[in-house]
């Protein structure tokens, strides 16, 4: 081997140490100058109301207390250490705080996914991966707990593949990142449920002596992950209050992230499918029994919640890591050079001028720009009026109720759909969008409703307007405010 060659074999391998975090970094960037487009989900304002009482009491919810219409109902927070993280970062940075966790979270999933890839396939194509990947779930990047939560999936199910591909099963030492999962987010259930349909991988390739044997061992490890799954405050009930969402039925047709994917016009998902269907045909990729199942059950979930197409993104592409690597072969890196320590000096001197340009990067633009929430969901001034009026008992719009709470305000109705339960979430919609208006005044009469605060451009507040005993009295471009009259035509606030 000429001393050229081995020199440019040296400098790949330190290139591919650092291409993992160079992503991370770029990522995070990108996610930190489009912050403001983080902050527009109302969910994020009792998020952090959850995690601030969670930090000022020393405990963790087990019942509602931020509405009057479940007031001591059985509740728990399935994502409470996310939250306990964004509240954290709001009282120190304010919104700059959710913003930087947030953009974190989506750097360190870019980070672990291309590392996790580029063990399989060239580097060009893993970052192809990644940019795709992130594409597809732009929409769905918020300051919520789900993307605490995402490097965590990619890191269990690609661990898990990583397992597959040599044929063993995976080592007890990534129980924890199950436990990890389990407290900052309820979509846990979905490592769970891959243990099953990855560990046929594992054993279909196996020698037959062996296959058994290290069916056994996969079976032990789903019951350690189970186990580490209850690892949280609230032990096995963790389980049941991140599968009570499913339960909604009807209602998740109305909540924008739980709704099926819609291919009316043409979105990146679909793209991404009729791509993968090209692939399939022009490369004749051949995958197992389980791989297919996998991207099937991947695919289905996308197409039936389109929150699940970030898991769709980042996951498909691990499960066909393998066989892409197979159809692309790449040239073997040297590892005896990536580890003299030259190389590594150079790889860690790398990384800690990566981190500091994003911090430097991060310090002089929080130095001249303030993130604020989206106005469309935080009714200030409309909130501001209600409470000089005193009324005690708001019928308020659904968007409307993460802002509430961070005011202080009981809700009637708020994001925690599941507290909620499918019947009073949907009545409220159909009183509401004019699909059964005679319920509106039926449920304001049998909560002793002061007022109301709906969308300006909603049905509701044009119902209101003819309905007898209500009165306008404030609109803007965000909230309309309706009253209850007395004779004198003012507000009645509850007794």
């Amino acid at each position: 081997m000429s001393l050229s060659f081995a020199n440019s074999i040296a400098v790949q391998s330190r290139a591919r140490a650092l291409l993992p975090l160079c992503v991370g970094a770029g990522t995070y960037l990108f996610f930190l100058f489009v912050g403001d487009t983080l902050l527009q989900d109302s969910d994020s304002f009792w998020q952090i109301k959850i995690g601030q009482w969670i930090l000022d009491h020393g405990a963790l919810p087990y019942t509602d207390f931020y509405s009057f219409t479940r007031p001591g109902e059985s509740w728990i927070s399935t994502s409470w250490l996310s939250q306990v993280l964004f509240a954290f970062s709001y009282a120190h940075w304010s919104w700059a705080g959710p913003v930087i966790l947030t953009a974190t979270g989506m750097a360190l999933t870019a980070a672990v996914f291309v590392y996790l890839l580029e063990a399989q396939i060239e580097a060009p194509r893993a970052v192809l991966f990644a940019m795709l990947a992130l594409l597809l779930s732009i929409h769905h990047v918020l300051a919520r707990p789900h993307i605490l939560a995402l490097p965590v999936m990619v890191a269990w199910v690609g661990l898990l593949m990583a397992a597959a591909d040599r044929r063993s099963a995976p080592s007890w030492y990534w129980l924890p990142l199950m436990a990890l999962w389990a407290n900052l987010h309820g979509g846990f259930v979905l490592g769970l449920a891959l243990i099953g349909p990855i560990s046929l991988e594992a054993v279909e390739h196996a020698e037959k002596g062996q296959r058994l044997k290290l069916f056994m061992r996969w079976v032990l490890f789903g019951v350690g992950a189970l186990i580490a799954a209850c690892c949280t405050p609230y032990g096995w009930r963790t389980l049941m209050g991140a599968t009570n969402i499913l339960s909604l039925g009807e209602l998740l047709t109305l909540i924008f992230e739980w709704m099926p994917a819609n291919f009316a016009t043409f979105t990146g998902f679909e793209g991404a499918l009729l791509g993968l269907i090209a692939l399939g045909y022009y490369r004749g990729l051949v995958l197992s029994a389980p791989r297919i199942f996998l991207i099937l059950f991947l695919t289905w979930s996308a197409l039936t919640h389109v929150r699940n197409i970030e898991a769709f993104a980042f996951l498909v592409p691990l499960v066909l890591a393998k066989p892409l690597g197979e159809m692309f072969p790449r040239p073997p890196a040297d590892a005896a050079g990536a580890d003299r320590w030259p190389a590594r000096y150079v790889t860690a001197l790398g990384a800690l001028m990566i981190l500091a340009a994003s911090w430097t990067s991060t310090s002089l633009y929080m130095g001249h720009h303030r993130f604020t929430f989206t106005m469309a969901q935080t009714p200030v001034a409309a909130v501001d009026l209600l409470e000089k009026l005193r009324v005690q008992r708001i019928f308020n719009a659904y968007q409307f109720g993460g802002y509430l709470i961070s005011r202080d305000v009981p809700v009637y109705v708020d994001g925690r759909a599941e507290l909620y339960g499918e019947k009073f979430v949907m009545d409220f919609f159909k009183a509401t969008e004019g699909k059964k208006p005679e319920l509106l005044p039926r449920l304001l009469d049998q909560y002793k409703i002061d007022a109301t605060l709906l969308v300006a451009d909603a049905p509701g507040p044009q119902i209101l307007d003819q309905l007898k005993g209500w009165k306008r009295i404030y609109t803007d471009d965000i909230a309309v405010i309706h009253v209850r009259e007395n004779a004198d035509g003012a507000a009645l606030p509850s007794k």
